[in-house]
């Protein structure tokens, strides 16, 4: 006899698309949903290893630290008449002296010459929507009934993501986007790129005082739309930018392509000194609406909105003093070898030759295991060492002794005192918050970005940082964990570390609402 809970298993297999978008959006049915897996729970060796090849291949310096201490501490020991008559031992000549020196000098410049530079955040800037593209739920609703190509059934099911999906009545679509139908020409979707990205970069000049003649790199990530001339040549013309710049248009990405974008400007100022790098990651609504009612290609339509962020890097030392961050590391996981992996998230036509987004009924089992080889790899690098002692002691003690033996879950509180959390959906954020043990305020800026701003795909991680710096929580020395997710299927963190306090903005994306929130989000918000 089949009991109860084989046969939801079965119904869910046969209504996977809507189970799907439960999943994504934070669904409450009586449909089981099954979670993102507890990768924490679950370490592949191969990926620990490669966090533990960092340490090794930095032995040979953690080893000497400990003898120079020592040998310094002794010599603090001898008083002036022990140092001359040890010199006067030594019985050193001149040439010999010569030669120590010219050694000494030859080792110091290939040490400084050969590590990597430090690379700043020097500052930032998120576009802040007019109150003008506003989409409360009523006037969404009210244009999804409206639009001739959705039947009732798609209509309802866009009614019960977007209950269940933490986005609040402030988000914001761009204007091509009120139309009945939506207008997505290339115009329009032009004019939405030179809104939210030429707005974010007067913002950021503005805050930085730099010319844009002194900007040397420029990279522009946007996933959807790939005019031609790129994006980024769009930047250059508007801002007449110097002939010689290094520019990137990276585009097909998804939303951990911010993420790719600020290793690719990292990877470029290592090896061109006293540069300036800019930034820039948005996702242009306008031409991505979808027009048909296959399920698993209506949620971009409920969750996805309008936003842009502008960064600004460099790697001049003299900009230490007012830089907010310093880059610690970045660590990219790439899972487009699988072909389930690769397929989660695909552009393809419906049956109707509408274009659109079709998530995979697998997309949140590939998520966490990407996820999961992330983290793996980014935690030998960046936990105390107390927590890497424990986690490895507890490997070895289940690989060699006792395979039952309960593994230890490092606890990345320790490590990090702030996270941003793609806020790519309500689920999804939930499931990280349960596996990684955080509390709510762990992941309050990342729920509040999404209620306030939507999913503004590969930006959203900067209004999250924002929305942590608004309320006044950055502190000097506070490291922040970065975590995003793009279709291939990629999973990206970065590293940050703040070197120094603060100050609460009084402007940016957050200055109007920010003494608002946090505010209560509930499960499901009834809209009829």
């Amino acid at each position: 006899m089949i009991n109860t809970r084989t046969k939801a298993q079965i119904q869910a297999q046969q209504s996977a698309p809507f189970l799907l978008q439960s999943r994504l959006s934070g669904s409450q049915s009586n449909m089981p949903v099954k979670p993102l897996p507890l990768f924490l729970m679950s370490v592949k060796l191969r990926y620990v290893k490669l966090g533990y090849y960092y340490l090794a291949n930095h032995i040979l310096t953690f080893l000497l630290i400990p003898i120079i201490v020592a040998a310094l501490l002794e010599f603090a020991r001898l008083d002036p008449e022990q140092i001359l008559s040890l010199w006067s031992s030594l019985h050193f000549d001149h040439v010999q002296l010569l030669c120590f020196g010219f050694l000494a000098v030859m080792v110091a410049t290939f040490y400084f010459m050969s590590r990597p530079r430090p690379i700043y955040l020097v500052d930032y800037a998120c576009f802040r929507p007019s109150q003008t593209c506003r989409v409360p739920f009523s006037t969404f609703m009210e244009h999804a009934r409206q639009i001739p190509f959705f039947d009732e059934k798609s209509v309802r099911f866009q009614l019960r993501i977007l209950e269940r999906s933490g986005l609040g009545e402030e988000t914001c679509l761009p204007p091509a986007n009120h139309y009945i139908p939506p207008q997505g020409s290339m115009e329009a979707s032009r004019a939405e790129a030179s809104l939210v990205i030429f707005s974010a970069v007067d913002e950021l000049f503005a805050k930085t005082g730099l010319n844009p003649k002194d900007i040397d790199i420029l990279v522009v990530n946007c996933s959807l739309f790939s005019p031609t001339p790129s994006l980024s040549a769009m930047v250059i013309n508007k801002y007449k930018l110097r002939s010689n710049i290094v520019s990137f248009n990276l585009s097909g990405m998804g939303c951990s392509a911010g993420l790719i974008s600020i290793d690719l400007a990292r990877d470029l100022l290592q090896v061109r000194r006293n540069s300036y790098a800019l930034v820039v990651s948005t996702e242009i609504i306008t031409p991505n609406y979808y027009m048909g009612n296959r399920r698993s290609m209506l949620l971009p339509n409920c969750l996805f909105r309008m936003g842009c962020s502008a960064v600004l890097l460099s790697n001049r030392r003299r900009e230490r003093a007012r830089a907010k961050y310093r880059l610690v590391r970045v660590v990219r996981t790439h899972k487009g070898a699988d072909d389930r992996s690769y397929h989660c998230v695909y552009e393809e036509e419906d049956d109707e030759c509408n274009s659109g987004i079709n998530l995979s009924k697998d997309l949140m089992a590939v998520a966490g295991d990407a996820l999961k080889d992330n983290i793996t790899t980014i935690g030998p690098l960046v936990l105390p060492a107390s927590e890497q002692l424990r986690f490895l002691l507890s490997l070895i003690g289940r690989k060699i002794i006792n395979p039952a033996f309960k593994p230890y879950i490092p606890d990345f509180k320790r490590a990090f005192e702030h996270f941003c959390i793609h806020a790519g959906g309500r689920a999804v954020i939930d499931e990280l918050q349960k596996s990684l043990d955080l509390s709510a305020e762990h992941v309050e800026a990342s729920r509040m970005a999404l209620h306030r701003f939507g999913n503004t795909s590969s930006s959203s991680l900067w209004y999250e940082l924002n929305y942590i710096e608004a309320k006044g929580r950055m502190r000097r020395g506070d490291r922040v964990w970065m975590i995003g997710f793009g279709s291939g299927f990629k999973c990206n963190s970065a590293v940050w570390k703040c070197l120094r306090t603060i100050t609460t903005p009084v402007d940016g994306p957050w200055s109007s609402s920010i003494h608002r929130y946090p505010v209560h989000i509930p499960e499901v918000v009834k809209l009829l």
